[in-house]
Protein backbone atom coordinates (compact mmCIF):
# COMPACT_ATOMS: atom_id res chain seq x y z
CA UNK A 1 0.00 0.00 0.00
CA UNK A 2 1.33 3.70 -0.95
CA UNK A 3 1.10 6.21 0.84
CA UNK A 4 0.09 8.64 -1.78
CA UNK A 5 -1.32 8.08 -5.32
CA UNK A 6 0.22 10.90 -6.92
CA UNK A 7 3.31 12.59 -5.46
CA UNK A 8 4.51 15.79 -7.61
CA UNK A 9 7.86 16.87 -7.37
CA UNK A 10 8.23 20.35 -7.68
CA UNK A 11 5.67 23.61 -6.96
CA UNK A 12 5.90 25.46 -10.51
CA UNK A 13 3.23 25.95 -12.56
CA UNK A 14 3.52 22.58 -14.24
CA UNK A 15 3.67 20.63 -10.74
CA UNK A 16 1.01 22.87 -8.82
CA UNK A 17 -1.78 22.28 -12.06
CA UNK A 18 -1.06 18.41 -11.85
CA UNK A 19 -1.06 18.14 -7.98
CA UNK A 20 -4.56 20.01 -8.10
CA UNK A 21 -5.85 18.15 -11.33
CA UNK A 22 -5.18 14.84 -9.30
CA UNK A 23 -6.74 15.96 -5.97
CA UNK A 24 -9.88 17.12 -8.18
CA UNK A 25 -9.93 13.48 -9.47
CA UNK A 26 -9.92 12.17 -5.90
CA UNK A 27 -6.95 11.32 -5.32
CA UNK A 28 -4.63 11.10 -2.22
CA UNK A 29 -1.55 14.22 -3.63
CA UNK A 30 1.28 15.36 -1.84
CA UNK A 31 3.63 17.51 -3.67
CA UNK A 32 7.36 18.26 -2.50
CA UNK A 33 9.24 21.13 -2.57
CA UNK A 34 11.79 23.90 -0.51
CA UNK A 35 10.27 25.72 2.20
CA UNK A 36 11.65 29.07 -0.26
CA UNK A 37 10.75 27.82 -3.54
CA UNK A 38 7.12 27.20 -3.40
CA UNK A 39 5.22 28.43 -6.90
CA UNK A 40 9.12 27.18 -8.24
CA UNK A 41 10.93 29.30 -11.08
CA UNK A 42 8.30 31.00 -12.46
CA UNK A 43 7.39 32.79 -9.09
CA UNK A 44 10.78 33.12 -6.89
CA UNK A 45 13.44 33.80 -9.96
CA UNK A 46 11.65 33.82 -13.70
CA UNK A 47 8.42 34.40 -14.94
CA UNK A 48 6.53 36.23 -12.29
CA UNK A 49 9.64 38.52 -10.83
CA UNK A 50 10.75 39.49 -14.54
CA UNK A 51 7.21 40.63 -15.77
CA UNK A 52 6.96 42.42 -12.84
CA UNK A 53 9.50 44.28 -13.38
CA UNK A 54 8.77 45.29 -16.65
CA UNK A 55 5.79 46.76 -15.37
CA UNK A 56 7.75 48.75 -12.79
CA UNK A 57 10.14 49.81 -15.68
CA UNK A 58 7.36 50.79 -17.62
CA UNK A 59 5.18 52.56 -15.10
CA UNK A 60 8.64 54.54 -13.07
CA UNK A 61 10.08 55.30 -16.75
CA UNK A 62 7.20 56.66 -18.00
CA UNK A 63 8.29 55.17 -21.13
CA UNK A 64 4.65 54.39 -22.96
CA UNK A 65 3.51 58.02 -21.87
CA UNK A 66 6.37 60.00 -24.06
CA UNK A 67 3.93 59.42 -26.98
CA UNK A 68 2.12 62.47 -25.81
CA UNK A 69 4.01 64.18 -23.24
CA UNK A 70 7.25 64.10 -25.06
CA UNK A 71 10.97 61.98 -25.37
CA UNK A 72 11.72 63.73 -21.80
CA UNK A 73 8.70 62.24 -19.80
CA UNK A 74 9.51 60.56 -17.11
CA UNK A 75 7.10 59.42 -13.68
CA UNK A 76 10.76 59.41 -11.35
CA UNK A 77 14.25 60.51 -12.72
CA UNK A 78 16.49 58.77 -10.13
CA UNK A 79 15.04 54.99 -10.18
CA UNK A 80 16.82 52.63 -7.85
CA UNK A 81 16.83 49.24 -7.64
CA UNK A 82 14.83 49.66 -4.23
CA UNK A 83 11.89 51.25 -6.03
CA UNK A 84 11.90 48.02 -8.83
CA UNK A 85 12.56 45.09 -6.27
CA UNK A 86 9.36 46.62 -4.07
CA UNK A 87 7.21 45.97 -6.02
CA UNK A 88 8.25 42.73 -7.53
CA UNK A 89 8.59 41.39 -3.56
CA UNK A 90 5.05 42.31 -3.10
CA UNK A 91 3.27 40.45 -5.91
CA UNK A 92 5.92 37.49 -5.58
CA UNK A 93 4.49 37.40 -1.75
CA UNK A 94 0.43 37.10 -2.45
CA UNK A 95 1.70 34.93 -5.48
CA UNK A 96 2.92 32.30 -2.73
CA UNK A 97 -0.06 33.01 -0.75
CA UNK A 98 -2.62 32.36 -3.41
CA UNK A 99 -0.30 28.89 -4.49
CA UNK A 100 -0.77 27.52 -0.61
CA UNK A 101 -4.20 28.13 -0.34
CA UNK A 102 -4.99 26.04 -3.16
CA UNK A 103 -3.17 23.37 -2.64
CA UNK A 104 -4.36 23.97 1.04
CA UNK A 105 -7.66 24.15 -0.16
CA UNK A 106 -7.83 21.31 -2.55
CA UNK A 107 -6.69 18.71 0.63
CA UNK A 108 -2.59 18.77 -1.34
CA UNK A 109 -0.44 17.61 1.53
CA UNK A 110 3.10 19.95 0.92
CA UNK A 111 6.17 18.18 1.71
CA UNK A 112 9.23 20.67 2.44
CA UNK A 113 12.55 19.83 1.43
CA UNK A 114 14.59 18.27 -1.56
CA UNK A 115 13.29 15.05 -3.10
CA UNK A 116 15.71 11.89 -5.22
CA UNK A 117 14.67 8.70 -5.85
CA UNK A 118 15.55 5.32 -3.60
CA UNK A 119 13.74 3.22 -5.90
CA UNK A 120 10.59 3.77 -8.58
CA UNK A 121 8.02 4.02 -5.69
CA UNK A 122 10.27 5.29 -2.86
CA UNK A 123 11.61 8.56 -2.15
CA UNK A 124 13.90 10.55 0.11
CA UNK A 125 12.95 13.93 1.53
CA UNK A 126 16.06 16.11 2.80
CA UNK A 127 16.10 19.22 4.40
CA UNK A 128 18.80 22.45 3.84
CA UNK A 129 21.57 20.18 5.44
CA UNK A 130 20.81 17.52 2.87
CA UNK A 131 19.85 15.07 6.34
CA UNK A 132 17.19 12.64 5.39
CA UNK A 133 13.67 13.89 7.52
CA UNK A 134 11.25 11.46 5.81
CA UNK A 135 11.03 8.73 3.09
CA UNK A 136 7.19 8.89 1.44
CA UNK A 137 5.73 6.53 -1.46
CA UNK A 138 3.53 6.79 -4.24
CA UNK A 139 1.78 4.34 -6.73
CA UNK A 140 2.60 7.35 -9.50
CA UNK A 141 5.37 10.58 -9.25
CA UNK A 142 5.11 13.42 -11.45
CA UNK A 143 8.56 15.26 -11.77
CA UNK A 144 8.35 19.00 -12.67
CA UNK A 145 11.30 20.21 -10.81
CA UNK A 146 11.80 22.74 -13.64
CA UNK A 147 15.29 24.79 -14.51
CA UNK A 148 18.10 27.23 -13.63
CA UNK A 149 20.22 29.20 -15.88
CA UNK A 150 22.96 27.21 -18.24
CA UNK A 151 26.33 28.37 -16.89
CA UNK A 152 29.47 28.18 -18.87
CA UNK A 153 32.26 26.65 -17.08
CA UNK A 154 34.77 28.82 -18.56
CA UNK A 155 32.67 31.69 -17.10
CA UNK A 156 33.51 33.09 -13.90
CA UNK A 157 29.91 34.18 -12.23
CA UNK A 158 30.74 36.36 -9.00
CA UNK A 159 26.34 37.87 -8.59
CA UNK A 160 27.11 41.21 -9.04
CA UNK A 161 29.38 42.16 -11.99
CA UNK A 162 29.09 38.86 -13.84
CA UNK A 163 25.25 37.40 -13.45
CA UNK A 164 22.91 34.85 -15.25
CA UNK A 165 19.63 35.35 -15.88
CA UNK A 166 18.18 34.61 -11.71
CA UNK A 167 21.01 36.83 -10.52
CA UNK A 168 20.02 39.78 -12.04
CA UNK A 169 17.20 40.58 -10.41
CA UNK A 170 19.36 40.94 -6.95
CA UNK A 171 21.65 43.81 -7.93
CA UNK A 172 22.57 46.03 -5.51
CA UNK A 173 22.34 49.17 -8.53
CA UNK A 174 21.51 49.84 -11.50
CA UNK A 175 24.20 49.35 -14.13
CA UNK A 176 25.43 52.18 -16.10
CA UNK A 177 25.88 49.67 -19.10
CA UNK A 178 25.53 46.11 -19.63
CA UNK A 179 26.44 43.06 -22.05
CA UNK A 180 23.57 40.39 -22.49
CA UNK A 181 25.39 37.70 -23.87
CA UNK A 182 21.93 35.45 -25.88
CA UNK A 183 19.77 37.21 -28.06
CA UNK A 184 17.11 34.41 -26.64
CA UNK A 185 13.89 35.37 -25.31
CA UNK A 186 15.01 35.92 -21.70
CA UNK A 187 17.88 37.69 -23.15
CA UNK A 188 16.06 39.90 -25.08
CA UNK A 189 13.72 40.75 -22.40
CA UNK A 190 16.19 41.67 -20.08
CA UNK A 191 18.03 43.94 -22.38
CA UNK A 192 14.43 45.78 -23.63
CA UNK A 193 13.65 46.00 -19.85
CA UNK A 194 17.34 48.00 -18.77
CA UNK A 195 17.62 49.82 -21.58
CA UNK A 196 14.20 51.26 -21.10
CA UNK A 197 16.34 52.26 -17.78
CA UNK A 198 18.07 54.25 -19.19
CA UNK A 199 20.83 51.19 -18.96
CA UNK A 200 23.33 51.13 -22.24
CA UNK A 201 23.19 47.55 -23.51
CA UNK A 202 25.11 45.59 -26.33
CA UNK A 203 23.63 41.83 -26.93
CA UNK A 204 25.85 39.48 -28.36
CA UNK A 205 24.65 36.23 -30.18
CA UNK A 206 26.88 33.90 -31.98
CA UNK A 207 23.49 33.22 -34.52
CA UNK A 208 22.70 35.95 -37.38
CA UNK A 209 19.31 36.95 -35.80
CA UNK A 210 17.31 37.26 -32.73
CA UNK A 211 14.17 35.19 -31.78
CA UNK A 212 14.48 33.16 -34.92
CA UNK A 213 11.14 31.57 -34.31
CA UNK A 214 9.48 34.58 -34.56
CA UNK A 215 7.92 36.58 -37.99
CA UNK A 216 10.96 37.95 -39.28
CA UNK A 217 8.64 41.26 -39.93
CA UNK A 218 7.75 41.64 -36.25
CA UNK A 219 11.44 40.74 -35.04
CA UNK A 220 12.65 43.69 -37.35
CA UNK A 221 9.76 46.29 -35.79
CA UNK A 222 11.53 45.19 -32.00
CA UNK A 223 14.66 45.18 -33.32
CA UNK A 224 14.38 48.89 -34.28
CA UNK A 225 12.46 49.85 -31.17
CA UNK A 226 15.60 48.33 -29.22
CA UNK A 227 18.19 50.54 -31.57
CA UNK A 228 15.91 53.27 -30.60
CA UNK A 229 16.72 52.77 -26.85
CA UNK A 230 20.33 52.93 -27.62
CA UNK A 231 20.69 48.78 -27.79
CA UNK A 232 23.85 47.90 -29.71
CA UNK A 233 23.66 44.26 -31.22
CA UNK A 234 26.55 42.23 -31.96
CA UNK A 235 25.16 39.10 -34.48
CA UNK A 236 27.54 36.31 -35.29
CA UNK A 237 29.81 37.11 -32.28
CA UNK A 238 30.98 34.15 -30.20
CA UNK A 239 32.74 35.61 -26.29
CA UNK A 240 36.04 33.92 -25.62
CA UNK A 241 36.37 35.83 -22.09
CA UNK A 242 35.18 38.37 -19.38
CA UNK A 243 37.92 39.56 -17.42
CA UNK A 244 36.36 41.48 -14.26
CA UNK A 245 38.35 44.93 -13.01
CA UNK A 246 38.04 47.51 -10.27
CA UNK A 247 35.82 49.71 -13.05
CA UNK A 248 33.69 47.07 -13.74
CA UNK A 249 34.10 44.45 -16.89
CA UNK A 250 35.32 43.92 -20.17
CA UNK A 251 33.97 41.58 -22.32
CA UNK A 252 36.62 39.56 -25.38
CA UNK A 253 34.74 39.08 -28.51
CA UNK A 254 36.19 35.96 -31.14
CA UNK A 255 36.50 38.51 -33.70
CA UNK A 256 39.10 40.59 -31.35
CA UNK A 257 36.06 43.57 -30.12
CA UNK A 258 36.27 44.11 -26.48
CA UNK A 259 33.36 45.66 -24.82
CA UNK A 260 33.68 47.60 -21.69
CA UNK A 261 30.59 47.66 -18.79
CA UNK A 262 29.10 47.75 -15.91
CA UNK A 263 27.62 44.42 -16.17
CA UNK A 264 27.96 41.34 -18.09
CA UNK A 265 24.23 38.92 -17.79
CA UNK A 266 24.57 35.03 -19.81
CA UNK A 267 21.41 34.26 -20.99
CA UNK A 268 22.64 30.58 -22.39
CA UNK A 269 20.08 28.48 -22.35
CA UNK A 270 18.33 26.29 -18.95
CA UNK A 271 19.56 23.40 -17.52
CA UNK A 272 17.17 21.09 -16.26
CA UNK A 273 17.19 20.51 -12.61
CA UNK A 274 17.38 16.65 -11.81
CA UNK A 275 21.06 16.30 -10.84
CA UNK A 276 19.46 15.92 -7.25
CA UNK A 277 16.86 13.66 -8.09
CA UNK A 278 18.95 10.16 -8.74
CA UNK A 279 17.09 9.37 -11.35
CA UNK A 280 19.01 5.99 -12.09
CA UNK A 281 17.51 4.93 -8.84
CA UNK A 282 14.27 5.14 -10.39
CA UNK A 283 15.22 3.20 -14.07
CA UNK A 284 15.67 6.80 -15.72
CA UNK A 285 18.13 9.35 -17.01
CA UNK A 286 18.28 12.57 -18.57
CA UNK A 287 20.51 14.30 -21.38
CA UNK A 288 23.05 16.53 -21.26
CA UNK A 289 21.12 19.49 -20.70
CA UNK A 290 19.24 17.67 -17.48
CA UNK A 291 16.02 17.15 -19.81
CA UNK A 292 13.76 13.52 -18.96
CA UNK A 293 12.52 12.82 -22.63
CA UNK A 294 8.54 11.95 -22.45
CA UNK A 295 5.93 10.71 -24.82
CA UNK A 296 2.27 12.03 -25.94
CA UNK A 297 0.75 11.57 -22.51
CA UNK A 298 4.03 13.08 -20.74
CA UNK A 299 4.95 9.43 -19.58
CA UNK A 300 8.73 8.44 -19.15
CA UNK A 301 10.35 4.94 -19.97
CA UNK A 302 9.42 4.19 -16.52
CA UNK A 303 5.28 3.47 -17.04
CA UNK A 304 4.40 4.92 -13.55
CA UNK A 305 6.44 8.19 -13.48
CA UNK A 306 6.00 11.47 -15.49
CA UNK A 307 7.72 14.41 -16.29
CA UNK A 308 6.20 17.84 -17.34
CA UNK A 309 7.19 21.67 -17.43
CA UNK A 310 10.75 22.83 -18.46
CA UNK A 311 12.46 20.15 -17.16
CA UNK A 312 11.32 17.73 -20.56
CA UNK A 313 12.35 21.19 -23.07
CA UNK A 314 10.70 22.93 -25.44
CA UNK A 315 8.65 24.77 -25.26
CA UNK A 316 9.45 25.14 -22.16
CA UNK A 317 6.57 28.18 -21.08
CA UNK A 318 4.55 28.32 -18.10
CA UNK A 319 1.44 28.56 -19.83
CA UNK A 320 2.11 25.52 -21.91
CA UNK A 321 3.55 24.12 -18.25
CA UNK A 322 0.51 23.95 -16.57
CA UNK A 323 -1.58 22.45 -19.17
CA UNK A 324 1.51 19.37 -19.24
CA UNK A 325 0.86 19.01 -15.68
CA UNK A 326 -3.06 18.54 -15.77
CA UNK A 327 -2.93 16.21 -18.56
CA UNK A 328 -0.06 14.62 -17.13
CA UNK A 329 -2.24 14.08 -13.99
CA UNK A 330 -5.34 12.99 -16.14
CA UNK A 331 -3.10 9.84 -17.59
CA UNK A 332 -1.76 9.08 -14.15
CA UNK A 333 -4.96 8.90 -12.76
CA UNK A 334 -6.95 6.69 -15.89
CA UNK A 335 -8.72 9.74 -17.22
CA UNK A 336 -9.51 10.57 -20.86
CA UNK A 337 -6.33 13.03 -22.17
CA UNK A 338 -6.77 14.82 -25.69
CA UNK A 339 -3.60 15.50 -26.77
CA UNK A 340 -2.27 19.56 -26.51
CA UNK A 341 -3.05 21.02 -29.89
CA UNK A 342 1.21 22.19 -30.88
CA UNK A 343 -0.23 24.68 -33.34
CA UNK A 344 -2.53 26.33 -31.30
CA UNK A 345 -0.15 27.20 -28.39
CA UNK A 346 0.38 31.06 -28.12
CA UNK A 347 4.15 32.53 -27.43
CA UNK A 348 4.34 35.50 -25.45
CA UNK A 349 7.69 37.22 -25.18
CA UNK A 350 7.43 40.02 -22.77
CA UNK A 351 9.67 42.70 -24.33
CA UNK A 352 8.92 45.95 -24.96
CA UNK A 353 7.52 46.17 -26.62
CA UNK A 354 5.88 42.84 -25.75
CA UNK A 355 5.47 40.19 -29.16
CA UNK A 356 3.18 37.52 -29.28
CA UNK A 357 1.61 34.72 -31.52
CA UNK A 358 -0.19 31.86 -32.84
CA UNK A 359 0.36 29.82 -35.60
CA UNK A 360 2.73 29.45 -38.55
CA UNK A 361 5.10 32.39 -39.67
CA UNK A 362 5.60 33.54 -43.16
CA UNK A 363 8.73 31.60 -43.29
CA UNK A 364 7.41 28.66 -42.39
CA UNK A 365 4.27 28.73 -44.92
CA UNK A 366 7.08 29.58 -47.56
CA UNK A 367 9.17 26.79 -46.87
CA UNK A 368 6.25 24.46 -46.83
CA UNK A 369 4.74 26.14 -50.04
CA UNK A 370 1.40 27.22 -48.19
CA UNK A 371 -0.57 29.68 -50.01
CA UNK A 372 -1.32 32.85 -47.92
CA UNK A 373 -2.15 36.60 -48.09
CA UNK A 374 -1.13 38.85 -45.42
CA UNK A 375 -3.93 41.47 -43.41
CA UNK A 376 -2.28 44.22 -41.47
CA UNK A 377 -4.00 46.75 -39.02
CA UNK A 378 -1.40 49.34 -37.27
CA UNK A 379 -2.40 50.95 -34.04
CA UNK A 380 -1.72 54.38 -35.42
CA UNK A 381 -4.69 53.94 -37.35
CA UNK A 382 -6.67 52.52 -35.16
CA UNK A 383 -8.30 55.18 -32.23
CA UNK A 384 -7.37 53.21 -29.14
CA UNK A 385 -3.94 52.91 -30.82
CA UNK A 386 -3.66 56.73 -30.38
CA UNK A 387 -4.80 56.95 -26.86
CA UNK A 388 -2.78 54.87 -25.39
CA UNK A 389 0.05 56.17 -27.51
CA UNK A 390 1.37 53.48 -29.50
CA UNK A 391 1.95 54.76 -33.13
CA UNK A 392 4.39 51.75 -33.97
CA UNK A 393 1.95 48.20 -32.92
CA UNK A 394 0.97 46.16 -35.41
CA UNK A 395 -1.25 42.89 -36.02
CA UNK A 396 -0.69 40.68 -39.11
CA UNK A 397 -2.78 38.15 -39.98
CA UNK A 398 -1.88 34.68 -42.50
CA UNK A 399 -4.80 33.69 -44.49
CA UNK A 400 -5.28 30.84 -46.55
CA UNK A 401 -7.03 31.70 -49.95
CA UNK A 402 -8.48 28.56 -50.49
CA UNK A 403 -10.61 28.35 -47.57
CA UNK A 404 -9.65 31.51 -45.48
CA UNK A 405 -9.16 29.89 -42.50
CA UNK A 406 -6.17 31.37 -39.94
CA UNK A 407 -2.43 30.10 -40.63
CA UNK A 408 -1.03 32.69 -38.49
CA UNK A 409 -1.37 35.81 -35.64
CA UNK A 410 1.34 37.83 -35.40
CA UNK A 411 1.10 41.01 -32.99
CA UNK A 412 3.66 43.56 -31.47
CA UNK A 413 2.76 46.00 -29.42
CA UNK A 414 0.64 46.87 -26.30
CA UNK A 415 -1.33 44.33 -25.35
CA UNK A 416 0.27 41.40 -27.75
CA UNK A 417 0.18 38.66 -24.94
CA UNK A 418 -3.54 39.49 -24.30
CA UNK A 419 -5.01 40.28 -28.00
CA UNK A 420 -3.68 37.12 -29.86
CA UNK A 421 -6.03 34.62 -27.47
CA UNK A 422 -8.20 35.80 -30.58
CA UNK A 423 -6.75 34.51 -33.05
CA UNK A 424 -5.96 32.01 -31.26
CA UNK A 425 -9.80 30.40 -30.68
CA UNK A 426 -10.94 31.32 -33.96
CA UNK A 427 -7.50 29.17 -35.38
CA UNK A 428 -8.78 26.46 -32.87
CA UNK A 429 -12.38 26.48 -33.53
CA UNK A 430 -11.80 26.54 -37.28
CA UNK A 431 -13.06 29.90 -38.07
CA UNK A 432 -12.12 31.99 -40.84
CA UNK A 433 -11.58 35.83 -42.01
CA UNK A 434 -15.11 36.05 -43.14
CA UNK A 435 -16.32 36.17 -39.21
CA UNK A 436 -13.73 38.14 -38.26
CA UNK A 437 -14.97 40.59 -41.54
CA UNK A 438 -18.88 39.94 -40.39
CA UNK A 439 -18.15 40.68 -36.51
CA UNK A 440 -18.40 44.09 -34.64
CA UNK A 441 -15.87 45.00 -32.05
CA UNK A 442 -15.93 47.26 -29.04
CA UNK A 443 -14.63 50.50 -30.20
CA UNK A 444 -12.30 52.09 -29.58
CA UNK A 445 -10.33 49.07 -28.92
CA UNK A 446 -6.86 47.21 -29.62
CA UNK A 447 -9.18 44.45 -30.64
CA UNK A 448 -10.67 46.02 -33.74
CA UNK A 449 -7.34 45.31 -35.21
CA UNK A 450 -8.54 42.04 -36.45
CA UNK A 451 -11.67 43.67 -38.16
CA UNK A 452 -9.10 46.14 -39.91
CA UNK A 453 -6.07 42.86 -40.57
CA UNK A 454 -9.02 40.78 -42.00
CA UNK A 455 -10.81 43.59 -44.31
CA UNK A 456 -6.92 44.15 -45.56
CA UNK A 457 -6.30 40.37 -46.18
CA UNK A 458 -10.20 39.90 -48.29
CA UNK A 459 -10.05 43.08 -50.13
CA UNK A 460 -6.00 41.93 -51.53
CA UNK A 461 -7.98 38.10 -51.98
CA UNK A 462 -10.64 39.68 -53.67
CA UNK A 463 -7.73 41.63 -56.32
CA UNK A 464 -6.12 38.04 -56.82
CA UNK A 465 -9.95 36.45 -57.56
CA UNK A 466 -10.27 39.01 -60.29
CA UNK A 467 -7.31 38.54 -62.34
CA UNK A 468 -8.00 34.36 -61.63
CA UNK A 469 -11.57 34.83 -63.36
Amino acid sequence: MFEYDVLVIGSGPGGQKAAIAAAKLGRRVAIVDRRDMIGGVCINTGTIPSKTLREAVLYLTGLSQREMYGQSYRLKDDITVGDLSARTQHVISREIDVIRSQLSRNRVTTVTGTAKFLDPHTLSISGPDGLETRRVTAEKVIIATGTRPARPDSVDFDGRTVVDSDQILNLDKLPSSMVVVGAGVIGIEYASMFAALGTKVTVVERRDRMLEFCDLEIVEALKYHLRDLAVTFRFRESVVSVERHNGGTLTLLESGKKIPADTVMYSAGRQGLTAALALEAAGLAADSRGRIKVGADFRTEVDHIYAVGDVIGFPALAATSMEQGRLAAYSACGEEVHAMRAELMPIGIYTIPEISYVGKTEDELTESSIPFEVGIARYRELARGQIVGDSYGMLKLLVSPEDHKLLGVHVFGTGATEIVHIGQTLMGCGGTVDYLVDSVFNYPTLSESYKVAALDAMNKMRAVARFSG
